[in-house]
């Protein structure tokens, strides 16, 4: 089995005593290629250096997370723009809205959205999407690029079926991860009634691990254990969502070139 981690941070802090043990305990798992989200200026040269040493293994995506868009949103962008002509990415991500922990920046996150989608085109590179608390403004930009709006990822997906449906109308895949594994997160529920051909799977590494790892610090071997509660859910094998979901990534990202 074969599969593919859409999404882990393994560039950051948490991994810098043992990240190569977690590659290879990944490897072990299956694991055959990692992706790997930007977060914002900052977050790039660590970022760029795990790619560096395992270029056949991480792959970058470009963009502003929206937890990162303060009042300078625009210099951040503008160095977002200036990396896009550096070095080559799977995507701009992560991008989106996020109006759970502080709505102070509402405004600026809804532009800075709407900016990195306006990149994604002109790129002809996916969207990998981060919404919290935020579906309404998400999908009211999204309409905003119609019918032309980049295709990519719903990421860390939480919300209803009616958003689900949405979103996979508009061409987009469900990032699914550990919170589907969560006993009272209700995602099982939804994801029970997707088609895997709609869902891509994810670690959000460190954060989110999924049960029987939940409270520890995520890995991407741990996303055999999100494949196998998808593949109970829809009484396939495990296999068979690895192959499914495997595919998915591969024809977003254009992994096989």
């Amino acid at each position: 089995m074969q599969f593919i981690d859409t999404h882990s941070h393994l560039y950051l802090p948490e991994f810098d005593n043992d990240r190569n043990e977690v590659i290879n305990r990944a490897i072990r798992e299956g694991i055959e290629k990692i992706c790997l989200p930007n977060i914002d200026t900052r977050s790039i040269k660590p970022m760029m250096d795990v790619v560096n040493k395992y270029p056949d293994f991480c792959f970058p995506m470009i963009g502003l997370h929206p937890t990162s868009v303060k009042k300078n949103y625009m210099d951040e962008l503008n160095k977002v723009k200036e990396n896009l002509l550096k070095e080559n990415f799977i995507a701009i991500g992560e991008i989106g809205i996020d109006l759970f922990w502080d709505k102070t920046y509402k405004k600026e996150q809804m532009k800075a959205f709407r900016e990195q989608i306006g990149l994604a085109i002109d790129n002809h590179l996916p969207v990998v999407i981060h919404i919290r608390e935020s579906f309404d403004e998400v999908f009211q930009i999204l309409e905003e690029f119609k019918p032309g709006y980049p295709k990519g990822i719903f990421h860390s997906f939480s919300g209803n079926l009616d958003q689900a449906h949405r979103a996979i109308t508009m061409g987009f895949k469900l990032g699914i991860g550990g919170i589907v594994t969560f006993k009272n997160s209700g995602l099982d529920k939804v994801v029970k009634e997707i088609d895997p051909k709609h869902i891509v799977l994810e670690t959000d590494s460190p954060y989110l691990a999924p049960v029987p790892k939940r409270g520890k610090r995520n890995e991407s071997s741990y996303l055999v254990y999100t494949a196998q509660k998808i593949s109970e859910l829809h009484n396939v094998t495990v296999k068979k969502i690895a192959e499914i979901t495997t595919q998915n990534a591969i024809k977003i990202f254009k992994l096989n070139k």
